[in-house]
């Protein structure tokens, strides 16, 4: 069961737009279709920032240099702590 709360004012305008297409889709209530709109768009959002997506040809030169490991230098742990020390995954 939600817990949580959102209060927020709009446009009459949207809200009637709103309550229009949540009835056209079937839905119990404007809550429940503000609520569907919201995680997926959320879903969304945070998948592409949390993704990268590159050409075919970077991604082989990648994996080539990957295939050609050698010890980790100074700047590779730089970068390894910078990352940490700044949240990034």
């Amino acid at each position: 069961m939600a817990t949580a709360r959102l209060d927020m004012r709009l446009d009459a305008e949207i809200k009637a737009k709103a309550e229009k297409a949540s009835a056209l889709l079937g839905m119990k209530s404007l809550t429940e279709y503000v609520v569907r709109l919201m995680d997926n768009d959320a879903t969304q959002v945070v998948a592409e920032h949390e993704s990268i997506t590159v050409e075919d040809n970077a991604f082989d030169r990648f994996m080539s240099a990957c295939e050609k490991v050698q010890q980790p230098n100074d700047a590779l742990f730089e970068a390894m702590r910078f990352t940490k020390d700044q949240g990034i995954k």
